[in-house]
């Protein structure tokens, strides 16, 4: 099921704005999410990424993005990104909607 994009903003808002930025160009504790979805893993200038998403080969496709946010440590063992996971199956769909028109 498609997400929905206000509802996804609403979300960027609680789970993710504290460290990520949805400016081009404009990274936090962690990259901007400005055109992440299809984008390599670990390649924002500036940034700063663990040895374990560098060697991941990640792109960042809609099924990636999900199963990272749902849980990251699973998907990048060895990652440092500090967040547990978001389990509601709706809300990463509404995220996703949301990251998907950040261009």
């Amino acid at each position: 099921a498609a997400g929905d994009v206000e509802k996804g903003k609403d979300v960027f808002a609680t789970e993710c704005a504290e460290c990520h930025s949805v400016r081009e160009g404009k990274n936090k504790k962690g990259p901007s999410m400005f055109a992440v979805v299809g984008r390599k893993a670990a390649i924002v200038a500036d940034a700063t990424f663990s040895d374990a998403l560098k060697a991941s080969g990640i792109v960042w496709t809609a099924d990636k993005i999900d199963a990272y946010v749902t849980a990251p440590k699973k998907l990048v063992p060895g990652g440092k990104m500090k967040y547990d996971g978001l389990g509601s199956a709706t809300e990463r769909a509404d995220l996703l909607a949301y990251l998907a028109t950040l261009r």
